[in-house]
């Protein structure tokens, strides 16, 4: 039996010290994680604590044999999936931005967060209008109208710096960071649609 299946057991059994060793050894890294998702770090605790509440209610019924790390990382997916559609009324996300998710789900946490400053640096080299009008439409929610009333230009404007600024992330991004695009900002990089 590996030291993942004793853990395990323990979980099962009800034993604090491998209770309060799961919280020392994966919180800070499932906030992390879900703060990817849901920029928003107050969130993020809260469906790290809605994960591991289920987890520690349920865990009699666990299978002893599941790697535990990637349950625990696809339970926190799982929980911002639910938190984002009863918070955006939306009756389902994108399929390509359920695809992008299981995409990154796959990676490790270390990994999320590489790419998730690889992309926040490729944005900060970005020309500095294309830069401001990109954070205002993909991260701060402006609509292109308001974008072009706030810098006082056109709507054309708007549009061509957001798609200058997706055509040189594009050519400076890789696949797995096009992944994460998608999660952050709702589209490919590639302009797809």
């Amino acid at each position: 039996m590996g030291l993942n299946s004793i853990f395990i057991q323990k979980l099962k059994k009800g034993d604090e010290k491998a209770y309060s060793l799961l919280m020392d050894k994966y919180y800070q890294s499932l906030c992390s994680f879900a703060k990817v998702f849901t920029k928003d770090s107050a969130i993020s605790e809260d469906i790290v604590q809605n994960v591991i509440i289920k987890f520690w209610s349920n865990r009699k019924k666990i299978d002893g044999n599941i790697h535990l790390k990637k349950y625990l990382y696809k339970s926190v997916y799982n929980e911002f999936i639910d938190h984002y559609r009863k918070n955006k009324n939306l009756i389902s996300l994108e399929e390509k931005h359920l695809k992008a998710l299981n995409e990154v789900i796959d990676n490790d946490t270390d990994e999320i967060l590489k790419m998730t400053n690889k992309l926040n640096e490729e944005i900060n080299k970005l020309p500095k209008k294309c830069r401001r009008v990109l954070i205002l439409s993909k991260k701060e929610g402006l609509t292109h109208d308001e974008i072009a009333k706030l810098l006082d230009i056109s709507n054309k404007t708007v549009e061509g710096h957001i798609s200058r600024a997706f055509i040189i992330l594009h050519d400076r991004l890789d696949e797995k960071i096009n992944s994460l695009f998608i999660i952050l900002f709702g589209f490919k990089t590639s302009l797809e649609k």
